[in-house]
């Protein structure tokens, strides 16, 4: 099958291409590599028999001139929650690289009848319900506390697809919100294949970290060179949850997706995560930091960042049910995973600091 995957040269393009390319796939695709640090993954996919264009998502004109292809996979994207409001990237750079873009993909698929799978996020539900989150503690972690009355469609699991995503988002999870429904749209107007996949936080090796984005290599890779470390918010003592994927655990699913016939539109939508089994709070992690590398300070730091929430984790029994799909990886062989390319790569935070 011949695939064009967006954003090839970032974490999760780059990773998945890989992956489908050793499962026989004919694998293209693009980037703009205005990501620091995705240029040094594209003579790697080459060597691999990957086709690596130049291009801009947000250039119509690029796109129709594109290669044909069976299915897409739209992984690029603006990843950060603080886009728009942090003063690197204005509002409007935003909604033209993760709505706009995504459209000019879909137009690409209209014309050719190609299939389109979307890489969407956790960030497409509401802030409101899941700041007002009534949480317990319980081994240096949040977790929802059961004793008091919880937000419908979130328990211990996750939150599920039906969870609220009413405004507040967030503008980043509001452009990503957007793409979903005009993916959908598209899909039922034109007739073409249509999977919206919703991610929780994805990680592994050579994720380019950030402290807004790809935070557990990030903190790993910080933690390794004995960087400052903060614990923002929630009284500084980093007890916020995140769930954890390793993104080649969502190969199988794909596979299946590519090879779908008509599906319901409720069922084109599913949440994809380590689900409850991987989350991980911000101590915990500094704890396996502390036993894997030796301690360094963390400063607790209770200044809230915009958007931060204590607890989200996305329950993936909806892909479960549909496709059989499980994350394959543990949270502690995906640690692992990212320290031993810390080590291996003792720049590789200035390689993809922002320039």
């Amino acid at each position: 099958m011949k695939i064009l995957i967006t954003g090839i040269c970032g974490f999760v393009g780059s990773t998945l291409a890989r992956e489908l390319a050793a499962a026989g796939h004919r694998v293209t695709g693009f980037d703009n590599f205005i990501r620091p640090g995705s240029e040094t993954n594209r003579e790697p996919l080459e060597k691999l028999g990957v086709r690596v264009l130049i291009a801009d998502l947000r250039d119509a004109a690029a796109m129709d001139a594109l290669p044909e292809c069976d299915f897409v996979v739209d992984a690029a994207a603006n990843p950060s929650v603080l886009a728009g409001v942090d003063g690197k990237t204005s509002s409007r750079e935003l909604v033209d690289h993760n709505l706009t873009g995504t459209i000019n993909v879909l137009e690409y698929c209209k014309v050719r009848k190609a299939g389109f799978v979307l890489l969407s996020t956790s960030r497409v539900y509401s802030i409101a319900p899941l700041a007002a989150l009534p949480v317990a503690v319980q081994r240096e972690a949040f977790v929802p506390d059961a004793s008091r009355a919880l937000p419908p469609h979130l328990s211990a699991a996750g939150l599920t697809e039906d969870f609220s995503t009413g405004a507040p988002i967030s503008l980043y999870g509001a452009t990503k919100l957007a793409s979903e429904a005009m993916a959908l749209e598209y899909g039922e107007t034109f007739g073409f294949p249509v999977f919206v996949n919703r991610c929780g936080v994805l990680a592994g090796a050579g994720q380019f970290g950030r402290a807004d984005q790809g935070i557990f290599a990030y903190w790993i890779n910080a933690w390794l060179r004995k960087r400052p470390l903060k614990y923002l918010g929630f009284g500084g003592l980093g007890h916020q949850v995140r769930d954890c994927l390793h993104p080649h655990d969502l190969v199988p699913l794909l596979e299946q997706q590519f090879r779908a016939g008509k599906l319901a539109a409720a069922d084109r939508l599913a949440n994809l995560s380590g689900g409850a089994a991987s989350a991980m709070s911000l101590k915990q992690l500094s704890d396996w930091c502390t036993a894997r590398f030796g301690p360094h300070a963390v400063v607790q730091d209770g200044t809230p960042r915009p958007f931060d929430i204590s607890w989200i984790v996305l329950d993936h029994a909806k892909a479960t049910r549909l496709w059989n799909w499980r994350p394959a990886t543990p949270t502690l062989a995906i640690l692992e995973e990212i320290a031993r390319h810390a080590e291996a790569h003792p720049g590789w935070l200035e390689l993809s600091a922002p320039r």
